[in-house]
């Protein structure tokens, strides 16, 4: 193997839950709200899958379907999707919406997994190529510069970059095009058998992680480490 493609969200890294993705928003717009309805806010939140890496949606407002069909395109409809889903719940200023959205695309929302920053280091001592494949509507990159782990990355392919999302074969291509490797000594790594199984139709090894807080998958990329050649497993 020459490369290993991520997966971002659940895989390298995981977003903050539900209930401090909104305490932070209302501490940095200097609102409040009290316990019991910022409780009740953030699982009604939660079901209705307003945060961007969190819980699916438990079902999409008709009036959302083809926004959110097209998410991962551009992104305008990816914040359209987003915030047309948290408008579905009520806080105290509608201008919450859009801070909650703003929230998600900072570094401090996103934790890297354990294990990250030490696979990647040593697959860069290895002279492994590597790259993000993310679906995405919005910049990764300087999630991956505050936690320092761009400088292992050697192309990011954002899926609202090129107008294609996962599992489409041709964002996996051009992520193989970026690195200059060859689909066949690639590996793809993700947490969705859907989405980034779909590297397998160009011939990429794919192996799946599960999407879990951080706290509670310290070590699942380690295994990435095995699928390369005179790969010793270290410890961390």
């Amino acid at each position: 193997m020459t490369a290993v493609l991520f997966d971002f969200s659940g895989t390298l890294c995981r977003v903050e839950s539900t209930e401090s993705w909104l305490r932070a928003t209302l501490t940095a717009t200097g609102m409040t709200m009290e316990e019991p309805q910022l409780l009740q806010a953030a699982a009604a939140l939660e079901k209705a899958g307003a945060l961007p890496g969190g819980a699916e949606p438990s079902t999409v407002p008709e009036e959302l379907a083809g926004t959110w069909a097209g998410r991962d395109l551009d992104a305008a409809s990816h914040r359209a999707a987003f915030t047309g889903l948290s408008l579905q719940v009520p806080l105290p200023e509608e201008t919450l919406h859009d801070a909650l959205y703003d929230r998600h695309m900072t570094p401090a929302a996103w934790t890297p997994y354990p294990d990250a920053a030490h696979v990647l280091g040593e697959l860069r001592q290895r002279g492994i190529a590597v790259g993000v494949v993310s679906n995405i509507g919005w910049d990764l990159r300087p999630v991956f510069r505050e936690h320092g782990l761009d400088a292992y990355v050697d192309a990011y392919v954002l899926s609202y970059e090129h107008g294609v999302r996962k599992p489409d074969p041709r964002l996996f291509a051009a992520a193989c095009a970026e690195l200059g490797v060859e689909p066949e000594r690639t590996v793809m790594v993700g947490d969705s058998r859907v989405a980034d199984g779909g590297a397998a139709v160009l011939g990429c090894r794919v192996h799946f992680v599960e999407h879990l807080p951080a706290h509670e998958r310290p070590d699942a990329l380690l295994a990435v480490l095995d699928l390369l050649p005179d790969a010793e497993l270290p410890s961390v």
